[in-house]
Order: C-alpha cells, then structure tokens, then sequence
C-alpha cells in the first residue's frame, strides 16, 4: 500500500507545536497568573515539536 502517516502526522505536530510555542514566547506573562505563572503554551508547543521530530525521524528512517 505504502501509505505512511508518520508523514503528514510529523508535519502536524510540527506545525502546531512552532505556532504553540512561538504564541508561548511572544504573549504576554500576566495571562499565565491562572496556571501559577507555567507558560503551559510554551511548554506544550515544546512537547508537540518533540513528537513531530521523533514522528518525521521515523518517518525517514522507514523509508525503503
């Protein structure tokens, strides 16, 4: 079949975890007063650009 959704899963990831973080960096800390000062957006976006990382990882180390 050759269908591999590590690919377009790994570019997802990718791209919501930049938009994520980069929100993370450039906002405003006083909106982060209600989660007890964590930049949860910019830990999270961190976390999806990991995965995203490991998925296209994968990806290309399956290639045949």
């Amino acid at each position: 079949m050759g269908l591999d959704i590590r690919w377009p899963m790994g570019l997802l990831f990718l791209l919501l975890g930049a938009i994520l973080a980069g929100y993370g960096v450039l906002s405003d800390p006083a909106i982060y007063a209600r989660s007890l000062g964590l930049n949860v957006n910019l830990w999270w976006g961190a976390v999806l650009l990991v995965s995203g990382v490991v998925m296209v990882a994968l990806a290309r180390r399956a290639r045949p």
